[in-house]
């Protein structure tokens, strides 16, 4: 019954679909936010259009989640239980977009399963992907010397979700009045998203950290326009941190692996699944990334032993599924 109640024990027997699914959705260019050929890109055309077209799910935890936005918080994509009249306290999950794009839905699906087991999740940008949404993104393509555009969100519009959030739990007339528990509150990101969640992590509010796909480049290297980041970020890390990694084939395979090297400060976990840079945000309910996620927020923020067993002890859960590979600091 405990396996049960845990979400990442529910993806184990569809590993292997949802891996090719990952791999076969969105190229590594387009998770960057830019196709790899400059002309029109027929395969990234048709999995953008597969992935618009999927519904937006409720998620699969207690708690059915709804996409939004709020007008007192402009700018940014709000995913939470559809009720939040009652229940346990919410906790928060800010996130930074692939690409650091402005689309707050790019990893929509992700984002609802998450905040379906009890979290407020708020992505800057507006809605710009699935069904019906009112606006498309323009796809961030290199310029003729090959530079990628300026970076659309920064770190501080992801924490701005954060102090929305709090503020929200103490205004009057808030849905979320005294809805929120704000010792719960975390940071993820995918990608330059990745990069933006090291940045808002030094934040004291903080109490977990997720970096998928992600990693800072060495020092003097780094490509991306409009932000500054250094290996030195790491040290100022003060919770625990998750970085998962699509293995070998993942372009931030080399900085990911770099920074867990880096890090031993504070307890750190490396989970790999071999499905390349786009994980599997890109499926039904987010995959098997989106639950592992779960897992280390509710080990992290709510100490729920039950959750924790995917990643403690020598016969952790994802230390015994096939193709998988988990590395561990001051976690054991």
């Amino acid at each position: 019954m405990e396996d049960a109640l845990v979400p990442i024990a529910r993806h184990f027997a569809r590993l292997a679909v949802t891996a090719f699914l990952a791999s076969a959705a969105l190229p590594l260019a387009a998770q960057q936010g830019a196709p790899a050929a400059t002309g029109p890109d027929a395969a990234y055309v048709a999995a953008r259009a597969a992935y618009n077209a999927m519904p937006n799910g409720p998620g699969t935890g207690a708690f059915p989640a709804v996409m939004t936005t709020d007008a007192t918080l402009p700018g940014h994509v709000i995913y939470r239980p559809a009720s939040i009249a009652a229940g346990p306290p919410l906790g928060v999950l800010v996130w930074g977009n692939g690409g650091c794009m402005a689309d707050g839905a790019s990893a929509r699906l992700h984002l609802l399963e998450i905040a379906s087991h009890g979290y407020v999740v708020i992505a800057p940008g507006a809605v710009m992907s699935g069904p019906g949404a009112p606006a498309q993104r323009a796809e961030r393509r290199p310029d003729a010397a090959g530079q990628l555009p300026p970076v659309a969100t920064t770190s501080a519009d992801v924490l701005a979700g954060v102090d929305w959030a709090l503020a929200e739990n103490q205004r009057a007339g808030s849905a979320l009045k005294g809805r929120i528990d704000p010792a719960l509150v975390a940071v993820a990101g995918h990608s330059c998203g990745g990069l933006q969640a090291l940045q808002v992590a030094t934040d004291p509010r903080i109490k977990a950290v997720i970096v998928h796909n992600s990693g800072v480049f060495a020092d003097g290297t780094n490509p991306i326009r409009g932000m500054t980041v250094t290996k030195d970020l790491l040290l100022k890390l003060h919770t625990p941190v998750l970085y998962v990694l699509g293995g070998p084939s993942d372009v931030a395979f080399p900085n990911g692996t770099d920074d867990f090297k880096r890090i031993a400060h504070v307890p750190a976990a490396l989970v790999q699944l071999p499905v390349g840079h786009g994980g599997t945000f890109f499926t039904a309910n987010g995959g098997a990334v989106a639950a592992l996620s779960v897992d280390w927020l509710e080990w992290q923020l709510r100490a729920d032993k039950s959750a924790a067993r995917s990643f403690k002890g020598a016969n952790c859960r994802l230390c015994v599924v096939p193709t998988w590979t988990i590395e561990r600091k001051g976690i054991d």
